[in-house]
Order: structure tokens, then sequence, then C-alpha cells
């Protein structure tokens, strides 16, 4: 997606910004030094160059750390004279450093947000984890989220960094641009997303049933569940958005006694570049320098550009002959966005930024909705029956029959709950402003960093009740759903809210309840 050489990294152009404010000083001081040693017989006398250097360095540090504390302290008075500042956390290394392989580790071994833990326990709900002099606040409050997504959402934006680091993924797309720009892009796809479309169901049945037939094949051994969603996801997606089934599923499945399916090239690609991409978050400011020379995305990306560029020229060639699908429900989504605009790069960034949106987040759903099912069989048992009382094994079930299935759609919820497809979110403060929960007020200076975890707020116990880390669907058909989630709709957030609510909110649960509700018939708890 960049244009830069293939000779520069995709940290180039952004180390080469910030060297005058890296140089600069350091320069400055060592010509000072140099002055004065050169032209004072005291200092000569008395002290080195370099001394006079780290002297002079050590008085810069000091002094730029006085006026920032003290402009900042001024700022935070100004909001209120009750305002505090966000409890911090300290590690043992200077700036925090030590956090990166802490987090890293953490990552690696244990669950996402597993670094964030230990701090909700010591600290609470909120706190400040100050990498590398820069604010980086942790949140599960839902007060908090509110203001960032909704009450306050001029304020709180993507922002630049987050900008650079999913730039060579996600281009100019919708989730990595702000203002008018994001504005724009949410403009194009909204109608498209807006429609209910019976074929939308049909895709996802047809593909459901090859998934199944995929297990079919297999009674006797044990499936990786996870690969075999991943697989249908891609083909839905694909062929939702580019009108082409990629056919992952064609691939044989990776079974205990083969080696792993490598997949498609496309499938493999799209999977290994996200990964790549999420690494930059892991090392912070720090990462530009370490993709100087490199950019770890580039090959996966130029995999995905070869799948991509002929099937979009293609679609404009057909636009100038006047042959694109002029039935909206039949229409795929680079249909609908050709038909907008002409723009190559455009397009492309918007198919990515939804199929990076949609294809995970719902194959992460239906993963966890089987190990919930099968871990579970009283609600697997009671989800069946609802389903064949209402469709039988009727192959093509309609809108009014999904919305019929109260119990269906509670375990999905319950499911999002539990295990939510995007567990943390970020965002970056543009003016100073204050968070309040808990009877405190708290200080949000302008340029930090504000991470939120639905994750942890999902389970808290103080806001879904005793029973907030057990799965359990019918907190949303009973007593419970009034009591916690209808007075505060912020603590249930597995798509967003606000302004960015995500617009294929339906279409992801079409797909998880087509492929629920044909799984469900096929297999039973016995």
């Amino acid at each position: 997606m960049s244009s830069q050489s293939n000779y520069w990294g995709a940290g180039t152009s952004i180390v080469l910004r910030r060297f005058p404010r890296l140089l600069l000083p350091p320069v400055l001081i060592w010509a000072l030094a140099t002055v004065g040693v050169e032209h004072s017989q005291i200092l000569q006398a008395n002290i080195s160059r370099p001394a006079l250097a780290a002297s002079l360095w050590l008085l810069h540090k000091l002094t730029n750390r006085a006026i920032k504390s003290y402009r900042r302290n001024q700022e935070r008075r100004q909001l209120g004279p009750d305002v505090i500042e966000v409890p911090s956390v300290e590690f043992k290394l200077p700036w925090n450093i030590d956090f990166i392989p802490f987090a890293n580790e953490a990552r690696e071994r244990g669950y996402v947000n597993d670094a964030m833990a230990p701090f909700l326990d010591s600290v609470g709900n909120i706190f400040n984890l100050t990498l590398f002099g820069e604010d980086f606040i942790f949140t599960n409050e839902p007060e908090h989220v509110k203001a960032m997504l909704s009450t306050d959402f001029g304020n709180f934006v993507k922002g630049h960094s987050n900008h650079e680091k999913m730039f060579s993924l996600l281009g100019e797309g919708v989730f990595n641009v702000d203002g008018d720009m994001w504005k724009f892009h949410r403009s194009m796809t909204r109608h498209y997303f807006s429609r209910e479309r019976i074929t939308h169901f049909e895709l996802f049945a047809r593909h459901s049933d090859a998934a199944i037939s995929k297990l079919l094949a297999h009674p006797h051994d044990a499936v990786d569940f996870q690969d075999l969603v991943s697989k249908f996801t891609m083909d839905s997606a694909s062929e939702f958005l580019f009108g082409i089934n990629v056919r992952s599923l064609d691939q044989p499945l990776p079974l205990p006694h083969t080696t792993e399916a490598e997949g498609n090239r496309f499938s493999a690609a799209f999977t290994s570049v996200q990964a790549q991409a999420v690494v930059r978050f892991s090392y912070g400011a720090l990462w530009p320098y370490m993709e100087v020379f490199s950019d770890r995305t580039r090959k996966d990306m130029s995999v995905i550009e070869a799948f991509i560029q002929p099937i979009l020229e293609a679609k404009l060639g057909l636009k100038k002959k006047g042959g694109l699908e002029e039935d909206e429900e039949q229409e795929t989504l680079i249909d609908h966005l050709v038909k907008l605009t002409d723009d190559e790069k455009l397009i492309k960034d918007e198919l990515l930024n939804i199929m990076v949106a949609g294809r995970d987040t719902t194959a992460s759903t239906l993963t966890f909705a089987c190990y919930m099912l099968a871990t579970n069989p009283h609600v697997l048992s009671k989800l069946r029956a609802e389903v064949l009382d209402h469709v039988g094994t009727s192959s093509n079930p309609t809108i009014e029959n999904f919305k019929e299935m109260k119990y269906l759609r509670a375990v999905i919820n319950e499911v999002l709950r539990v295990y939510p497809p995007v567990p943390l979110n970020q965002r970056e403060c543009v003016n100073s402003t204050v968070f309040n929960s808990g009877g405190k007020q708290y200080f949000i200076p302008a340029g930090a960093a504000v991470i939120y975890s639905v994750l942890f707020m999902h389970t808290r116990k103080d806001l879904w009740g005793d029973d907030a880390e057990v799965f359990d669907p019918e907190r949303w058909l009973d007593d419970r759903y009034k009591k916690y989630v209808l007075p505060n709709p912020f603590i249930f957030l597995p798509f967003n809210a606000g302004p960015r609510i995500c617009l294929g909110q339906q279409f992801a649960y079409k797909s998880d309840l087509t492929c629920s509700r044909r799984s469900t018939v096929q297999f039973s708890s016995s």
C-alpha cells in the first residue's frame, strides 16, 4: 500500500521526521560546550568538553521536565480544583521500558489483556503506564468509554500514531482515518450495510454447509475448529466483498495425524499481515526504528495486492462498458464502491478495512461459540430445540425466523460478552479533558493514548452481578438484562458505539446466527 521504495522500510520516513527533534538538542549542547571550553580559561582548567556537555544535557533534561510538569499542573488545575492525576504504574527501568518484554511475553504465552490484569487488582480500573514519558492510560470504566465513543467523540480520535502503525495494511481506509476523511469513507459503505439482503443469508448458508460437510467427513477425528471457521469466514468475506470465492474450504483440514494445510496464498497472507502489523503496537514509539530498512507487512501485502488488483481492474472495465450488477440485492461491496468512484487505491483501502473488521471477528465469535456449546451441553440442547421448533431442518430460514429465535440471539450475545472479538481498543485525546467515575475526576492530557478494554468491562461483577464470569445466555432473557444492561448499555460493546459503531454489526450477526443454526441442526449434545 505504501509508495516507499523497496529499499526503505515502513519506519524510514517516520524516523527521518524525528531526526531534527532528536538530534538538535545534543548538537546544540555539544556546540555550546565546545564554545565554552575554548573561550573560557576557567572551564578549560576545571572541566573537559564531554563532562561539560553531559552536565548541560542533564540540566536541559531537568529543566525541560520541570517546565512540562509545571504546564501540566497548570492545565489540570484549570479543569477544576478536584481534578487529579490518573494513578501511575511504575516498573523498574526508566520510562517503564521493561513493560515491553513483559507485555510481549504475556501476549505470546497467555490470553489477550493478560499484561493489564495485575494492575486492575493493584491500582484500579484506570491507570497510567507512562511509556517513554508518554501517557498510556488504560481504563475499563463504562463512563470513560462512553465519553470517548459518544458524548465527547470529537475529542478522541484514532490519531496519527495509530495511522502510522497500520498504514501499510489499512492505508487511508475507514478504520485508519479521522475527521472529514473518516466521514467520507463511512458514507461510502453506510448504504450498502443498511439494507437487509436475503442473499447474505444464502451466502452464509452455502458456506456453512461446506464447512459442516468438512466436519462430517471426519467423524472420528479431532478437528481444529478455529481453522475451519477461519476458512468459512474467509470464503464468505471474499465472495461478499469481491464476488469471488477464494475457496479456502477446498483445502484439507489440519488433523492430528497430518501436517497443517498451508491454504491458499491469499488467506495465508491475510492472516499473517494482521499479526505482523499488531506487533508494532507492542513496541510503541520504538517500532519505526525496527523497520528502517524493512517492512514486516510488505511480503504479505504484495500477495494481497496481486489478488485484489485484477478483480478491481475487471470491475472498472465493466463499469466503462455499463456491465456492472444493477440489482442492489445481488451486488457485492466492490460493485457498490466501483459505482461510486474510479479511485483504485480508495477502493482497495476500503475493501481491506472491511475485510479486516469482519473476517477475524466473525471467526473468533464462532470459535468461542463452539467451545461454549461443547462445554455447556444444556445450552446446546435448549438451542437445538428452539431451532428445530422454529425452522426444523429447513435450508432456507427467513429473516423473520431469525428474529423469532430469541435464545439463539441470546447465545451469540453471551459469547460476545465473555469473548468479545475486539477485546481492547485505543483512542488519542485531542484536548485535555476530565474522566468522571466513582466520585473522582481524572485528568486526561492532550496527546494521551487511552486504551479501553471491553473484555474486562464485560466480566466486571459490579456491572453484571456476581455471576459475571459465568457463561449464561439466560441473562439476556431474564430480569438481569433489565437490571444491568438496559440502564447502562455501555457495559456491553462488542461492536463499538457512537458515531463509529460497527457498520457491519448486522452482517456479523447474520453470519454468526446462520452458521450456529446450521451447526446446531447437524450436531447434538449426545
